[in-house]
């Protein structure tokens, strides 16, 4: 079994055809999504689809893109429903100098924020992390509890600062580019990681795997991002299925999968 463990059913180019979507992936048994949101509107939906789909969970918080625009009352209403039974991350939080670095000191003190909801609400935190990792990795060492979890994203540093995110207890979880034919970073990472550290993901509906790369991206694909770490390790697919699907369990507090299961 697989869970994808960072889907965005709640975008609109796959919201309006989610039970397909959902009926596809279970068919290569994948088994659960955790659906992210990235500013309030695509939160509540999450949340929503949670409410609706059994196999559906939610994390919920701000991108960082959305720094200049957040309210207080968008954190408030975070603080409210993490408490919801199916809300089981504060997520997709984090930092991204990419696009634009005016906004940083913006970006870092929401980041600041939206950790310091997760440790009151005990909650793992899922981080969006883009050309920005030294700031990222120091924020995270200082303000999140050091017995909370998290997980680094579609991480895209190198196996050589991955470690740096293991030793603040973050999970590393590989999306399609790892897949990709000349990615030697995430191969290496792939190589590398603790299994027991390994999360796998789609962050449907970008960044399709091979063979549809381009294309746009899906929950079931995550069966191939799996088959090529899989591959790298040396490991039966199976394998991979199993210890990946338990990381996840045991990060996102899925008790009902746990008991599903047996």
């Amino acid at each position: 079994m697989l869970i994808d463990s960072h889907v965005h059913l709640n975008d609109e180019q796959l919201f309006t055809k989610i039970e397909s979507l959902i009926e596809k992936a279970q068919k290569v048994d994948v088994v659960a999504f955790i659906v992210v949101g990235y500013d309030i509107d695509s939160s509540k939906l999450a949340i929503e689809l949670a409410t609706m789909y059994d196999s559906v969970y939610a994390a919920i918080g701000i991108h960082p893109s959305e720094a200049s625009y957040y309210r207080q009352e968008d954190l408030d209403w975070i603080d409210k429903n993490l408490s919801h039974p199916k809300v089981k991350a504060v997520g997709e939080i984090g930092l991204d100098y990419h696009w634009d670095k005016s906004f940083m000191e913006k970006q870092k003190d929401l980041f600041i924020k939206q950790i310091k909801l997760a440790n009151k609400h005990k909650m793992p935190i899922s981080i969006h992390m883009r050309d920005a990792i030294q700031d990222t990795y120091e924020i995270i060492k200082e303000y999140k509890d050091k017995d909370l979890s998290g997980v680094m994203h579609c991480y895209s540093g190198s196996k050589e600062f991955m470690q740096q995110f293991l030793d603040i207890n973050m999970y590393i979880s590989l999306a399609g580019p790892v897949t990709f034919k000349n990615a030697k970073t995430p191969k290496e990472v792939a190589k590398e990681v603790p299994i027991e550290k390994l999360l796998v993901e789609t962050d449907a509906p970008y960044l399709s795997p091979v063979p549809y790369r381009g294309k746009q991206n899906q929950p079931r694909n995550v069966e191939f991002i799996a088959k090529e770490i899989a591959k790298i390790r040396g490991l039966s697919f199976q394998e991979l299925a199993d210890r990946t699907y338990d990381n996840t369990v045991k990060l996102f507090n899925l008790t009902e999968l746990v008991k599903e299961a047996k």
